[in-house]
């Protein structure tokens, strides 16, 4: 067959919109993690499995504050322990190059748009960081389809604060019930740690420029969420002393 360079060309054009369209579909780009062991695990603590999209970014309309261009972070925890277990969730994005410090909100408008982009038939239910911890995590049986709950977490303030930031890390707590106390009192707590980077200069809002740094970290870290501890027996600070 005589396949010219035109040929070559205009096939190439036909498929370039396909291929754009499919790097822009609601699931490109999801990961998988599993948990993993740290040295400072204890024989009774579970861990969820935990899978996600690279943060992306959307103008949309926020109540009280007009138009912002929010980052947002869509997720699923699938619970593949023996027992049922609620998951309450802490999302603290950092900046490495802009030092700083954002935190996930919960905006029912907000939420409502990315829904519309990630789930528009509401097939997954999506919640937020307050909805998602009013049932507990409902057990997957091994060879069973996943029963995977979905959520989003949310930060309004990254592109006023750190727009061009190309450096960040996502820390997500309440995967488990992991804690340790370190030798000065501290109290840290199993957190898995995500690493990004981003391939641009900030002047555009271009999700596909923000990618995973693998692999993941799950790491025992002093958490900044304002939660209610209650440590197990195994990690409970000696008094005696």
């Amino acid at each position: 067959m005589d396949f010219s360079r035109r040929d070559f060309l205009a096939s190439g054009l036909l498929l370039f919109p396909a291929a754009a369209a499919l790097a822009q579909r609601p699931n490109f780009n999801e990961r998988q993690i599993s948990p993993s062991l740290n040295v400072q695990d204890k024989a009774d603590i579970w861990t969820l499995h935990f899978n996600f999209k690279d943060p992306r970014m959307l103008p949309v309309d926020v109540p009280g504050r007009g138009r912002k261009v929010v980052w947002y972070m869509w997720y699923q925890v699938i619970n593949r322990t023996a027992e049922p277990h609620t998951f309450i969730p802490d999302f603290e994005l950092r900046t490495r190059d802009r030092n700083t410090q954002h935190t996930d909100e919960v905006l029912p408008a907000v939420q409502d748009a990315i829904r519309k982009i990630e789930d528009p038939s509401n097939r997954y239910n999506i919640q937020n960081s307050v909805t998602i911890s009013k049932m507990p995590i409902p057990i997957t049986k091994p060879d069973s389809m996943p029963r995977a709950i979905t959520g989003i977490a949310i930060w309004t303030d990254v592109f006023e604060r750190a727009r061009d930031t190309a450096h960040f890390d996502v820390f997500v707590s309440g995967l488990s019930n992991g804690w340790s106390i370190d030798d000065d009192g501290k109290i840290r707590r199993k957190t898995l740690h995500l690493e990004f980077k981003r391939y641009g200069d900030g002047s555009k809002v271009d999700s596909t420029e923000i990618r995973w740094v693998e692999p993941e970290n799950w790491i025992y870290r002093v958490t900044s969420a304002n939660v209610d501890v209650k440590l197990p027996p195994s990690v409970q600070p000696d008094t005696k002393k």
